[in-house]
């Protein structure tokens, strides 16, 4: 793990809930958490909670690296190719604030670009702890993860949304996460022409029914 890594502010957490009544709802209520991408910061996929599941108790979280007016999750490098130690250490950063959360209903992962990133990086670390997850233009990173041959079998599901023509993630790292999603989990894909790299309202509406979907499972 790197040392050199800020750590994770669980004060920066944005909450759909109020304090007051948060550990009640952790317990009962589904947990979706949210990862922004690179350069952005905790705010910005707040804003599409009236699109997500209602009864769901979202939890935005904020990257550790300062980048520019944001923050990201790994630190610079080659396009597609985040470090490895670095992913992992901050992949324990977020488990080890999930532990310090009241237990009770199912967890959710929704990540865009790095975040989608990260959501995967998690299924790999720990996949009993998450019950879903939403990678939106994101990728797998290379290298190999202790659960990776457990999700072989357990085949968890996860939702890859992405424009064919993102011009943003480099095709080495497309071509890397096609080859390995489908082997490692009960993947829905859908592709939607002419969004870029971003994310559209007929995207969040799939979202919002794959995880209603995954609750009813």
């Amino acid at each position: 793990m790197s040392s050199s890594l800020p750590p994770f502010d669980k004060d920066a957490v944005v909450w759909s809930v109020g304090q007051a009544g948060r550990t009640e709802a952790l317990e009962s209520r589904p947990l979706l958490v949210l990862m922004h991408g690179r350069g952005s910061h905790e705010r910005d996929l707040f804003s599409l909670v009236p699109m997500l599941p209602e009864n769901a108790v979202v939890a935005a979280l904020r990257a550790p690296i300062p980048l520019g007016d944001g923050y990201s999750w790994f630190p610079v490098g080659t396009p597609g190719q985040p470090s490895l130690v670095a992913a992992d250490a901050v992949t324990e950063q977020v488990l080890e604030w999930l532990d310090t959360l009241p237990r009770g209903g199912p967890i959710w992962l929704m990540g865009f670009s790095q975040g989608g990133c990260m959501a995967t990086h998690l299924m790999r670390h720990a996949p009993d702890r998450f019950s879903a997850y939403v990678n939106l233009s994101g990728f797998v990173i290379p290298g190999e993860r202790h659960a990776d041959h457990e999700l072989e079998t357990h085949r968890p599901p996860m939702f890859w949304g992405r424009d064919v023509a993102d011009p943003v993630i480099p095709q080495d790292a497309i071509d890397r996460t096609a080859a390995w999603l489908p082997s490692h989990s009960s993947l829905v894909v859908r592709e939607y022409a002419g969004i870029g790299h971003s994310i559209s309202r007929e995207e969040m509406d799939d979202v919002s029914d794959f995880l209603t979907g995954a609750l009813r499972a």
